[in-house]
């Protein structure tokens, strides 16, 4: 089948993951003598989970549209290999509110960002997942597409998960840490990869 519905489906779900991120940025209540200023700068984990979530899914989106232009068409299995890596997507506004909200009360924290991690490395596993069954399925890329693109790809993108899983252990330690590297597998998704265009 055409990839074209499978595209609009997973921008839609896509779309509303990204604007579901917006509803933890809130108006701060101020308490006797209490600054605006003051009163927006506690709220930072809000605002770093924001960024980071919002950069995440918007690389994803971008990769994920440059990852069906390589597609002539779909089969079912696709279609649930999409699912999977739409079921993470649309988790991340829950697990961006969780950390924002715990990313700074001790053991609550690590927990929060195993948790944040651990719906980052069910993303990245989803992408993995789809370039290795491309790979055993050439028959459903474009015919124009070079051989030795989807391997790259899926080099490429294992870097994600590994991050992920790393990102997830040092939430034992440090939360903010933990984010950080979120935040730089995010950085390291912007560009294309090296001759691949994904």
């Amino acid at each position: 089948m055409d990839s074209g519905r499978l595209e609009a489906f997973s921008d839609g779900v896509i779309a509303i993951a990204i604007t579901l991120l917006v509803l933890d940025l809130r108006v701060p209540e101020i308490d006797g003598g209490v600054s605006l200023a003051t009163a927006l700068g506690r709220q930072w984990p809000s605002y770093l989970g924001y960024v980071t979530s919002f950069a995440t899914i918007g690389i994803m989106w971008v990769n994920h549209h440059a990852l069906f232009r390589l597609l002539a068409r779909v089969d079912r299995n696709v279609l649930y290999l999409n699912l999977a890596l739409l079921l993470g997507i649309a988790t991340l506004p829950f697990t961006t509110s969780l950390a924002a909200k715990w990313l700074r009360a001790g053991d609550d924290a690590r927990l929060a960002m195993v948790i944040y991690c651990s719906s980052m490395l069910v993303i990245g596993v989803g992408f993995l997942a789809l370039w290795a069954y491309l790979g055993r399925h050439r028959e459903l890329l474009r015919d124009e597409v070079p051989p030795g693109t989807v391997a790259r790809a899926l080099r490429r993108t294992l870097f994600g998960p590994a991050a992920y899983a790393v990102a997830g252990l040092a939430a034992l330690v440090s939360p903010v840490a933990a984010m950080v590297v979120c935040a730089s597998v995010a950085a390291y998704f912007v560009r294309p990869g090296q001759h691949d265009g994904v």
